[in-house]
């Protein structure tokens, strides 16, 4: 089973945004940081089956693109949807595999985008 990654520190946001990805999906882990992303990525029982991680444009330990660049690095070719803000230069995402939505963004919309990603990964969708 494909899993996704959600790398979310606010709390209320990771609430929505676990509500509705889970909905869609049933195995989406919710992480706070990038620290704590990119340990859990280190374990072969979960990055064997993640087949996708979301994480907003600000976090707090890590710059996101910087994050982007290193969990990519780990897991090559792994597809990654940023959440950002529409003040965020989105030039700093461009790269193979990963979407950024300017938000806010509507949770049928990250639905949408999550399946779109996996679906071109190849990854089986529930």
């Amino acid at each position: 089973m494909t899993s996704i990654l959600l790398v979310e520190d606010d709390p209320f946001k990771a609430s929505v945004h676990m509500s509705a990805l889970q909905k869609r999906f049933p195995d989406v882990c919710r992480v706070h940081d990038a620290a704590e992303a990119l340990c859990l990525v280190e374990h072969r029982s979960f990055s064997s089956n993640l087949g996708l991680a979301i994480t907003g444009s600000h976090l707090p330990d890590l710059a996101a693109p910087d994050f982007v660049a290193e969990i990519q690095a780990r897991i090559p070719g792994l597809p990654v949807i940023v959440l950002g803000d529409p003040q965020v230069d989105a030039e700093s995402y461009r790269r193979e595999n990963v979407r950024y939505l300017a938000g806010p963004t509507p949770a049928e919309e990250l639905v949408v985008a999550a399946q779109q990603m996996l679906a071109q990964e190849g990854h089986k969708v529930a």
